[in-house]
């Protein structure tokens, strides 16, 4: 295996303050997006959910790319624990490329999208809603063609994002994600949580994850681990840490880890490890503390996390919060290392903000 510690930053980038990036100032901006949309979107969120408790969906299909999928992740662990309901990912390619129509009639069809522009999601929207499917459109470009296409637009209320890497974009996907299934289940404990969360997110941007920028300023490779409702969590991350640093992160499941890819895991390839919590918890310490015995250096994200690589978290009593408080502490950390190793966190040589696929 390649040296994991090998020198990534460049002498011949210019210094950039990490507070001066569209990425820090978007990421802290996140709370004031969480907050416009439970205000704006409360009236159509609660006519989508009484639609859906009077006339309830056989199942739920999400259809998104990039960061979006992962708050798809996110929707499927939300809705089939709250909800029973089976909810699961669609490919975009099976309609835009291959031209096979689905069986979708009565079903709930969340697409999920920043631009609410790509070719393939447009394609595979169209054909829901031919197939009888209620479309969805959790969507930041209210005057998008994907707005203009669904049945139904849950706006994520973040305005205009310059940073290639998508940030309070993505946490308005994922309260969009339990603004809706609040209402759906009436679950008045859990409104109560999305209202507390905009001060919770300003809290979370403040806390000092500096080690973890410390730790993975020369690595190369870096497994990101969660489960439940923190796997959403650790794809977004592994995704941030490719596209802003170069690095070369991988995320999976504790439970999917474990068959095969652990093998992988020690001295050279460290581990950051997203938890909440919930009956997931304890194995997910469990493979943590796997992980340190056989050397390898383990950042946690996790309620009761002890020891040097325990990174500070803001408490919640909700566990589908943790995730998207975890994050939002992430983003200002990623934003660090991206600079740390030489790079523009905004702007990633071959990446564009808008990727439009077929």
């Amino acid at each position: 295996m390649k040296d994991s510690r090998a020198p990534m930053s460049s002498p011949d980038v210019p210094a950039i303050q990490p507070e001066s990036t569209s990425l820090h100032q978007e990421a802290a901006a996140a709370a004031d997006t969480v907050a416009r949309q439970l205000e704006r979107n409360d009236a159509g969120v609660r006519e989508l959910a009484a639609k859906l408790r009077d006339d309830a969906p056989p199942f739920v299909v999400t259809c998104a790319r990039g960061s979006s999928d992962h708050a798809a992740t996110y929707a499927k662990y939300v809705i089939e624990t709250q909800t029973g309901c089976v909810t699961a990912s669609a490919s975009p390619s099976v309609e835009s490329i291959y031209a096979v129509p689905l069986r979708l009639r009565g079903a709930l069809y969340l697409v999920i999208s920043q631009s609410g522009a790509s070719p393939d999601l447009l394609r595979s929207a169209e054909a829901a809603r031919n197939a009888g499917a209620h479309v969805v459109a959790l969507v930041n470009a209210e005057s998008s063609p994907l707005a203009a296409l669904a049945e139904t637009v849950i706006p994520l209320q973040a305005g205009p994002e310059k940073s290639v890497a998508a940030t309070k974009s993505f946490i308005g996907s994922l309260t969009a994600v339990l603004h809706l299934t609040a209402h759906w289940r009436r679950d008045a404990s859990l409104l109560d949580a999305l209202r507390g969360l905009p001060e919770q997110l300003h809290r979370a941007f403040a806390l000092d994850w500096s080690p973890l920028v410390d730790g993975l300023r020369d690595m190369h490779d870096l497994f990101v681990l969660g489960r439940g409702y923190g796997l959403a969590a650790a794809q977004e991350a592994a995704l941030k840490l490719k596209e802003t640093c170069a690095l070369h992160a991988e995320a999976f499941s504790t439970a999917e880890v474990r068959h095969g890819p652990m093998e992988l895991v020690g001295p050279r390839l460290p581990v950051l490890l997203f938890a909440q919590q919930d009956h997931a918890l304890a194995g997910v310490l469990a493979t943590a503390e796997d992980f340190r015995r056989r050397g390898a250096d383990v950042w946690t994200a996790a309620p009761v996390a002890t020891g040097r690589n325990a990174l500070p978290i803001v408490a919640t009593g909700h566990a589908m919060c943790a995730p998207i408080l975890a994050i939002q502490s992430f983003y200002r950390a990623v934003n660090a290392l991206a600079i740390a190793r030489g790079r523009d966190p905004d702007h990633p040589p071959h990446l564009a903000k808008v990727t439009e696929t077929v």
